[in-house]
């Protein structure tokens, strides 16, 4: 059994492994780190206007703005007016354009695919728990740090 030291060791060579990987992901898409998560947010979540995804990424709304247009100029989001208020502006992912990113995190998922089958469906349940519950403390970690930077 590993001690608290050790765990931790393990646990930072983790989240370095999944961040290397992710930026991996962003270079070999052409993509900068934040427009590779943003991306993802609108891959995931589906339409959101730009000032849900300038709350989501930390940015301003004009740093927003150049963010959607670099995204929208490589093909991977388009502006659509908000079927619920046509005033708004909504960015949707354009879904061929997402068939280049699944390419690109292919291996990861294999990979990651071959360590997840050698759990049991128990110890999956644990670990899918641990995902749920951990995104979102990350998250708010990170609000608390932006809060700090910038305050």
């Amino acid at each position: 059994m590993a001690s608290p030291q050790e765990r931790h060791v393990i646990f930072r060579r983790y989240l370095d492994a999944v961040g290397l990987h992710g930026m991996a992901g962003a270079e070999a898409a052409g993509l900068h780190a934040t427009e590779w998560y943003a991306l993802s947010l609108i891959s995931l979540d589906g339409a959101l206007t730009s000032g849900e995804l300038a709350t989501r990424t930390g940015l301003t709304t004009g740093a927003t703005t150049r963010l959607i247009d670099r995204l929208e100029r490589a093909g991977y989001v388009r502006r659509a007016a908000d079927p619920s208020d046509r005033r708004k502006v909504v960015v949707e992912p354009v879904p061929d354009a997402l068939t280049r990113i699944d390419q690109v995190v292919a291996p990861g998922r294999r990979k990651i695919a071959d360590v997840l089958a050698r759990y049991t469906p128990e110890q999956l349940d644990l670990l899918f728990d641990y995902f749920t519950h951990a995104a979102p403390a990350y998250r708010e970690a990170t609000e608390e740090i932006r809060k700090h930077t910038r305050g």
